[in-house]
């Protein structure tokens, strides 16, 4: 086998770069490639009803060449990484975060002088919960070693964290055809869209929590560890004169459920209703805005989703701090119109409503596979 290509995990040829091709350019080693495959045969000289001899050409059959298309794409994106480079839009601004950490510790002074001023009825208790909602975190270790397998290969069924959700879901296409010809699954799929909307608001304070504690111990993660028990020891401490230690337990339950809304069509809205897939070893560029999309850019918008909006730009720069994506986005534009690559922006509202517009479709594609045999 060439040792440019590779055995893709769903059974697909392996692409070959045309590096590799052309050296197998003399007399004993002579590649050739057909309609984009590559064969390891001097195959045009010598035959003439070509139509017929291609049947019987599969033994010679090697892999798929690479498109000349992707070459030139990748060599520009090069060059867009280093102008991302060159620009120093890699370079944090300490003053954007330092705000950034003033305005969480403000929220939680609010939620404690408004708790602790005007006592715990349902208005001052709602309006407290929102101001702590706002300064919620988690540990940055767990966090990075789940997000980045999702980096490298977002919305890849058997890769991607993110999609290994059968159990509950199936996103995209592919899976749930499969899933439903196989007449595998443990949930009505074609009502998915209807729980997702009822199960979203549990993943923080249930799983989430459990994961990020079970993680940090099992890691012993000491650093991570001494933060997430300080954050505990300064909440009951602060909350419990004023709500009792149950009463501080159900408020930071209470305050995790909220968020976990907030968070979780955040993190959706510019993943699942993209493609989802196996693994056909696209090129970077074409992997990432094929799997993402954008919500339009604006001043809320970049507050509420933590400039999770600017999705596609996050992917192909991950180690690019958030407030430098607004810079290099009309590149990445540009660079996508080039090359017939689409770039997908949305408003709020249609991002979050596309979530369960897909999840709808694949339940349909499941059901129709698995009681009826048909395609949605």
């Amino acid at each position: 086998m060439g040792k440019g290509g590779r055995k893709l995990e769903n059974g697909d040829s392996k692409v070959i770069p045309w590096s590799e091709i052309e050296t197998h350019n003399n007399r004993n080693d002579s590649w050739v490639v057909i309609l984009g495959r590559v064969y390891n045969d001097v195959w045009t000289g010598m035959h003439n009803d070509k139509d017929f001899v291609g049947k019987f050409m599969k033994p010679l059959y090697i892999g798929d060449a690479e498109q000349r298309d992707t070459i030139e794409l990748e060599n520009d994106f090069r060059e867009l990484r280093k102008h991302v480079e060159d620009s120093d839009l890699l370079r944090v601004n300490p003053m954007f975060y330092i705000l950034h950490l003033v305005s969480i510790l403000a929220f939680e002074v609010a939620g404690y002088l408004i708790l602790s001023r005007l006592g715990i009825s349902w208005f001052p208790y709602i309006t407290a919960a929102t101001c702590f909602l706002i300064s919620q975190g988690a540990s940055s270790h767990w966090w990075n070693f789940r997000h980045f397998l999702h980096h490298a290969k977002p919305n890849i069924i058997k890769i991607d964290p993110d999609v290994k959700t059968a159990n509950l879901f199936l996103l995209g296409e592919v899976m749930p055809k499969l899933f439903g010809t196989k007449k595998r699954g443990m949930m009505p799929y074609q009502y998915q869209h209807v729980y997702f909307f009822l199960l979203s608001p549990l993943l923080l304070p249930t799983y989430f929590v459990f994961e990020n504690l079970f993680f940090v111990v099992k890691r012993r993660d000491y650093v991570d560890l001494f933060f997430t028990a300080s954050f505990f020891f300064k909440l009951f401490s602060l909350l419990g004169p004023i709500l009792g230690g149950w009463g501080t337990f159900w408020f930071f339950m209470f305050v995790r459920f909220f968020e976990s809304y907030w968070f979780v069509w955040c993190t959706q809205m510019s993943h699942i209703p993209n493609e989802v897939d196996f693994d056909h070893a696209k090129d970077w560029f074409r992997l990432q805005l094929d799997s993402t999309c954008n919500v339009n850019p604006s001043w809320f918008n970049d507050w509420f989703s933590g400039h999770l909006n600017y999705q596609i730009e996050h992917h192909l720069f991950p180690t690019m701090p958030r407030h430098n994506f607004g810079k290099i986005a009309p590149l990445v534009i540009s660079l996508a119109k080039k090359h017939g690559v689409k770039y997908s922006c949305k408003s709020l509202p249609t991002a979050f409503a596309d979530i369960l517009r897909s999840l709808e479709h694949s339940g349909e594609i499941w059901y129709n596979a698995y009681y009826e045999g048909l395609d949605s």
